[in-house]
């Protein structure tokens, strides 16, 4: 059974779902300029495996899905987004959980590790995105795609995107998501959105080497936006992870089984 939620949180209404039956609380954070619907077509996950071992919490972040936008840019900032996703917990009477979630969602996930540690019982960190020294080219990306959205230039942000390779899980069905999305979203919004994630990066290396909870790093190849060295980085820098590379779609296809082990594990 599915619960659907709306909580107004630090300036910010936000709109999710709970569903499923284990006593293990898992709160999932979804990638930016996408939602928890949309990113069922880009994972392809079997969440009611997920949902048979936990209590999973999706929701849409600020600027997002359905929950509202708000115009300040560090507000999108990952640390932010962390603060949310807590006082989310909060409002949903949680108060330790797995914080899990996808590129944003795995930036969010480990700023919460920081902010409260005592909260988080584990960690699930999908497709990690770029930090530090790989964030700077990042960033500009960001920023040069925002102003060409918001000038309304979406057919050249469109073609650019096209010229970077699909992720090796993937196949040209990734382009044909990306332009669907982005020609039915509404572009001042996500300029805002892409500019706000521009302020944002992982924490410090120091500040997760002392992180000590289980993590299960979810990775795939052939994808700068995602790369492999970021994953890397995390798996050597936190001493109780795993790695898993996904490099071909059935690779990716396990991934709902190697969560739900997760959570067993970790339960």
């Amino acid at each position: 059974m599915i619960e659907n939620f709306r909580f107004d949180i630090r300036s910010a209404s936000i709109s999710g779902e709970r569903s499923g039956a284990g006593s293990v609380s898992l709160v999932w954070g979804h990638g930016l300029t996408s939602s928890r619907r949309l990113e069922g077509e880009l994972l392809g996950f079997d969440w009611e495996i997920i949902c048979d071992v936990a209590d999973v919490i999706r929701y849409d972040a600020r600027g997002h899905g359905d929950s509202t936008v708000t115009r300040d840019p560090h507000g999108y900032s990952w640390q932010e987004l962390a603060r949310d996703q807590l006082a989310l917990a909060d409002a949903l009477e949680i108060e330790r959980y797995i914080a899990c979630g996808a590129s944003m969602g795995a930036g969010t996930a480990l700023h919460a590790a920081v902010l409260s540690p005592e909260r988080i019982s584990g960690l699930v960190l999908v497709i990690p995105p770029t930090a530090w020294e790989t964030r700077a080219a990042q960033r500009a990306l960001y920023l040069s795609r925002a102003d060409l959205i918001e000038r309304g230039a979406i057919d050249e942000v469109i073609e650019a995107a096209r010229m970077r390779p699909p992720p090796d899980p993937f196949d040209d069905a990734w382009h044909e998501r990306f332009e669907r999305n982005l020609r039915a979203a509404n572009h001042h919004d996500m300029a805002c959105v892409l500019r706000g994630a521009a302020t944002a990066d992982l924490p410090g290396r120091d500040e997760i080497r002392a992180m000590k909870v289980p993590t299960l790093i979810c990775a795939w190849s052939g994808d700068a936006g995602h790369p492999l060295s970021t994953a890397e980085e995390l798996h050597r820098l936190l001493p109780s992870s795993h790695l898993e590379i996904a490099r071909t779609a059935m690779d990716l296809s396990e991934w709902s089984n190697t969560i739900a082990a997760f959570v067993r594990s970790v339960g």
